[in-house]
């Protein structure tokens, strides 16, 4: 699923979120308080889901190779910048775990610890003199070879539950 992909779908669920909070503001008596701040932390915790969805589609190997390929650059160079991609990405949304459920967290965690594990030891198993483009390839293979799919595309499943779980 290629990244515009993911951003209508994200539009889509957005627009239809705000349609659903403007279609109930009829009601003229307001909310009891504790029932108010528990409907207003669902938009927070949608666009938590949201960025999570986003940040696993930008670590997942493929799409992080397809971004950061340096040809003519050493294999131990593109392991140091495609791990670093990675932390970075994932300290940048780490504040998105107050509003997702542990199991989401979990998820999105794992995924970053099992990416960089196996650009780490696909790295070791290549020769010094590899370069960026075996490197990469050999991820991919890896990856390609996973029996029962890519780790990403099952923590996007999760997240994508838990987010309509939310919404109904």
């Amino acid at each position: 699923m290629d990244l515009s992909l993911v951003s209508l779908v994200i539009s889509v669920l957005a627009i239809l979120l705000a349609f659903f909070a403007v279609s109930r503001g009829g009601n003229s008596s307001p909310a009891p308080v504790a029932e108010r701040s528990a409907f207003d932390s669902i938009p927070l915790r949608l666009q938590a889901y949201e960025r999570l969805v986003l940040l696993t589609e930008r670590i997942s190997l493929p799409n992080l190779i397809s971004r950061l390929n340096q040809p003519g650059i050493a294999a131990a160079e593109m392991k140091i910048i495609l791990s670093e991609n990675i932390k970075q990405e994932f300290e940048y949304n780490s504040t998105q775990q107050l509003y997702v459920s542990p199991l989401s967290w979990d998820a999105v965690r794992n995924l970053k610890e099992q990416n960089i594990m196996v650009i780490n030891q696909v790295a070791g198993s290549l020769p010094l003199t590899a370069s960026s483009g075996d490197l990469n390839k050999k991820i991919l293979e890896v990856m390609m070879a996973q029996p029962n799919g890519a780790l990403h595309e099952l923590v996007t499943q999760t997240l994508n539950h838990e987010a309509k779980k939310l919404m109904q």
